[in-house]
């Protein structure tokens, strides 16, 4: 299926984890959509209950350099930072456990976008065929390193899910 081709409010997105760290020959979208398939998929997790996505991509390779005796800065090209990612969901213990666990295990993360909704199992490849709806995806190779619980009095008791990025992003792609 082609990437999503419509806009709408209420695009679902998902972010997988595949828990075996990808080999250091694994540098495209193909080979990133090859570990998310039905084979592995004792080693994918999904991150439940996610609240708030971060902006995913590539970011500018653009600096501010301050000059003396100019009203403003300059911007001249220069190293990128990769993007903090953090992910807040809607902490429920037992749904985190396995989370807590990786925290440190670097893997392959998968940030998906859907035209409707999925389930894990159905959004796994099969055998190299397209999924039966819209979907753009992102690829990245990275770390859980941290998941902070917020309680909270007066809302849903939420936690932040802080991930370090390994690699470039690959994508947008969607399967072939």
């Amino acid at each position: 299926m082609a990437h999503i081709s419509s806009l709408s409010s209420g695009i679902f997105t998902y972010l997988d984890f595949h828990a075996a760290a990808p080999a250091a020959s694994v540098d495209t979208a193909a080979e990133y959509a090859g570990l998310f398939v039905t084979a592995n998929a004792s080693a994918i997790s999904r991150i439940p209950s996610v609240r708030e996505f971060p902006s995913i991509g590539t970011p500018a390779n653009i600096v501010n350099v301050p000059v003396y005796g100019q009203a403003t800065s300059s911007q001249v090209q220069g190293q990128s930072d990769a993007p903090t990612l953090e992910v807040t969901v809607n902490y429920i213990p037992d749904d985190m456990d396995d989370f807590h666990a990786l925290i440190g295990t670097q893997g392959a993360f998968r940030f998906m976008m859907c035209s409707q909704a999925t389930t894990l199992a159905a959004s796994l490849d099969t055998a190299n065929t397209a999924l039966a709806y819209g979907n753009t995806e992102f690829y990245f190779t990275g770390k859980i390193e941290a998941i902070l619980v917020n309680p909270a009095l007066t809302d849903a008791t939420t936690a932040t899910v802080t991930m370090s990025t390994q690699s470039d992003f690959f994508g947008p792609v969607t399967l072939p």
